[in-house]
């Protein structure tokens, strides 16, 4: 009995995104119990970290893109036992540049100290603003300087760097923006995640849901992240080859350039203007 109910708490919780409302995260103040076996499942699953205790903080701010939060969210959400603070600068609302609402759980002043995973989504206008906002960059320096893991998705990267928190790391963004890391000090790297010691990126956008398996699987490890994955059904087939520039058609690859011409000037500008 006690077993079936154990085993119905990991299927829950690794509902990515039901986990919250199926398995609620432990308070600050609760430490969870921690259980590393899970009997009856077998020798090697019996092995499986099952809980923790990470803290993991994931800034928020205007105009950032909602998919980049998301997709990481979904696979952190499968971490039992984690707790998930959503970050800005006040608890007001926070509207991504497509619309949809986030409303942050703690703000700058609230968010513990010490963390296990620093994260930040990116965008384009709404980056280049909250990677040059000075409360922004306070806050991720000083979190940053502490974390276990400062991670991104996207152009969020510049938010590190603009935070120097990348200097003589390898790292990766979007790729509109990638080139611009080199002007934090960073070592630009076309991979859809970078590991570089503590910082760990992902490119653009859905690579986010790569970057947030290849957290959980640093967190706890191959097999948890394996069991969020399949409970996620994470099993890409797009019905196009156009996601990379490696693969696009060369008239979507120019369509594209141009259009998100002005953010990689801006984005090479910022950078510029932070190393000087």
């Amino acid at each position: 009995m006690i077993d079936n109910q154990r085993r119905s708490l990991v299927i829950g919780a690794l509902l990515a995104p039901l986990a919250a409302s199926m398995l609620p995260n432990a308070s600050a103040a609760e430490k969870p119990v921690h259980a590393h076996d899970m009997p009856g499942m077998g020798p090697d699953m019996d092995k499986v970290p099952w809980m923790g205790d990470e803290q993991i903080a994931m800034l928020v701010y205007p105009g950032m893109t909602v998919m980049d939060l998301v997709g990481p969210h979904c696979m952190f959400g499968s971490l039992m036992g984690a707790k998930i603070y959503i970050v800005a600068k006040s608890l007001d609302p926070v509207t991504s540049d497509a619309g949809l609402t986030i409303v942050p759980t703690d703000t700058f002043e609230t968010c513990p100290r010490d963390l296990t995973v620093l994260f930040t989504p990116g965008g384009t206008d709404g980056t280049l603003a909250a990677a040059s906002d000075a409360e922004t960059l306070a806050f991720m320096a000083d979190r940053g300087a502490r974390a276990k893991y400062i991670t991104s998705v996207c152009s969020g990267s510049l938010i590190l760097g603009a935070a120097g928190l990348l200097k003589g790391y390898k790292a990766t963004s979007h790729w509109s923006c990638r080139d611009a890391l080199s002007g934090f000090g960073a070592i630009p790297t076309d991979a859809r995640v970078v590991r570089d010691r503590n910082r760990i990126t992902g490119a653009g956008v859905t690579a986010g849901l790569d970057f947030g398996l290849s957290m959980v699987a640093e967190l706890r490890d191959q097999t948890y992240a394996e069991c969020a994955q399949l409970m996620s059904e994470y099993n890409p087939d797009p019905p196009f080859n156009a996601g990379s520039m490696k693969t696009a058609p060369q008239k979507v690859k120019t369509a594209m350039v141009d259009l998100v011409a002005d953010f990689t000037k801006k984005a090479e500008a910022l950078a510029s203007e932070t190393k000087g």
